[in-house]
């Protein structure tokens, strides 16, 4: 299966904000891509190779962004028990799927509410 272009670039962008923040890493926990910080995950990349719709899933506990996010086409809140600690599943392939600016804005709400105080004091201070 295909993945739709407009939703990987979206995904190639959130991604490469997400490595760029302070002390980011990438890691392939279960076969799926995800970034950390201070060995904590920040944000779900999940897998690009069309065997799963493209998404990323984001933990935020600002209510607006949440209800927002929750808003979007297709978003739901994380399984496995996640989406009662906050974290949000977002499509990216649905029409009407978030741009990329505001997913960024996610993955760096999720990254505040994860990282250690000094490197959020670091992403201030750029």
């Amino acid at each position: 299966m295909a993945v739709p272009r407009n939703a990987l670039k979206k995904w190639e962008k959130v991604r490469e904000f997400a490595l760029g923040l302070p002390g980011a890493v990438e890691e392939f926990p279960w076969g799926e891509s995800v970034a950390k910080v201070n060995k904590k995950v920040f944000v779900f990349l999940g897998v690009q190779d069309g065997s799963y719709p493209l998404g990323v899933t984001v933990k935020l506990k600002d209510e607006t962004a949440h209800a927002h996010a929750l808003s979007s086409p297709g978003a739901e809140p994380a399984g496995y028990g996640l989406g009662k600690a906050g974290w949000v599943s977002v499509p990216l392939e649905p029409q009407g799927a978030p741009a990329a600016e505001m997913l960024c804005d996610w993955v760096e709400e999720s990254y505040r509410v994860i990282a250690p105080k000094r490197l959020i004091a670091e992403l201030d201070a750029d």
